[in-house]
């Protein structure tokens, strides 16, 4: 039991990564018929504005050292610490959650300048353009971030305070003796609380009101004297909002790497297909679906039975629910149906 809900918490911790990303695919095929293949390097650029602002808060100077009193020494010190002793180590503790606060309007600029500047003349366009440039942009950016980062990847490290691990056991009075990583689990609840977010934004705000219906019926919201344009690129930037918190949250489990957008990006895509083009409640369903499958299949005793079905298993997954269901697990009539 205990290797089973242990499964579980790994599904449900790929799961939130794949639901995010998916949720904000979702969200600009939805509002702007827009397939965005750029969307995992915006997860990917999120990691990336953590390590740059890890880097920006770890800059040294040289202080004497007092404990060598042979000769005179010098030892690198943060310049943080030295200008804050009291709060300079705990920024520095806290450096990837607070680099958040830069994340966010980095990533909302972004979003406005890919909507505007690219995304805005392939509205009209056939999907496979649209593939094919955002794409580009993907390959240009990672390009990018490996001329400046290098390739290696670049590890970060989580808040001592959540470095160690729970005992979900003893915490939650779940199985004996369940012990899992604490920022695996702030991970968890984080991705939770932004897609809570997300919906209730779109359907207890009048602005979200108005997206939504602008997705079903755009011509006649644009009657009705809406700039709906206007809100939708507005939904861009908080589609890359989204995807860059998920990079930067998730950099202490995964160490950030120039390629590491594609990777997700591929499993992505499938999660939104298998979802439903379109749907938001089934992207983030089918993310944590096939985050929970991914995880057992990757379990030793389902590999020794049928070897490699742990990096396949979501394809085969999607095969056979879009075998069954054509439009994916809630996907909506007419959807890329033309």
């Amino acid at each position: 039991m205990d290797a089973i809900l242990l499964q579980i918490l790994n599904g449900l911790d790929k799961g939130a990564a794949y639901a995010l990303i998916a949720l904000g695919l979702t969200l600009v095929f939805g509002t702007l018929g827009v397939v965005n293949f750029a969307h995992g390097a915006i997860f990917m650029l999120g990691a990336f504005c953590a390590v740059t602002f890890n880097r920006v808060l770890s800059m040294s100077t040289k202080v004497r050292d007092e404990s060598v009193t042979l000769f005179e020494a010098f030892k690198e010190v943060p310049i943080l610490t030295t200008k804050f002793p009291v709060v300079g180590p705990v920024i520095l503790d806290y450096a990837v959650p607070l680099s958040l606060l830069v994340a966010i309007p980095i990533m909302l600029l972004l979003g406005f300048a890919m909507e505007r500047g690219l995304i805005r003349h392939f509205y009209k366009r056939p999907h496979a353009d649209q593939i094919l440039v955002t794409f580009g942009l993907a390959i240009i950016l990672q390009e990018i971030i490996k001329h400046y980062f290098g390739a290696n990847p670049i590890p970060q490290s989580a808040p001592a305070a959540f470095a160690g691990s729970a005992n979900i056991s003893a915490y939650f009075g779940v199985g004996e003796n369940i012990i899992y990583p604490w920022w695996r689990l702030i991970y968890l609840a984080f991705s939770v609380f932004i897609i809570s977010c997300v919906f209730a934004f779109l359907h207890l705000t009048t602005f979200g009101m108005v997206v939504r219906a602008g997705m079903q019926d755009r011509e006649m919201v644009g009657m009705l004297g809406i700039n709906i344009q206007r809100r939708f690129s507005i939904v861009f930037g908080m589609a890359a909002v989204v995807a860059g918190m998920a990079g930067v949250m998730y950099t202490p489990i995964l160490p950030p790497d120039y390629h590491m957008g594609m990777d997700f990006l591929v499993l992505s895509f499938v999660v939104v297909v298998v979802g439903g083009m379109g749907s938001l409640g089934g992207a983030v369903a089918a993310g944590f679906l096939l985050g929970i499958l991914q995880s057992f299949a990757s379990m030793n005793e389902v590999k020794s039975i049928i070897p490699g079905i742990d990096q396949i298993i979501i394809y085969l997954v999607a095969v056979v629910v879009l075998l069954v269901l054509p439009r994916g697990l809630l996907g909506r009539k007419g959807v890329m149906e033309d």
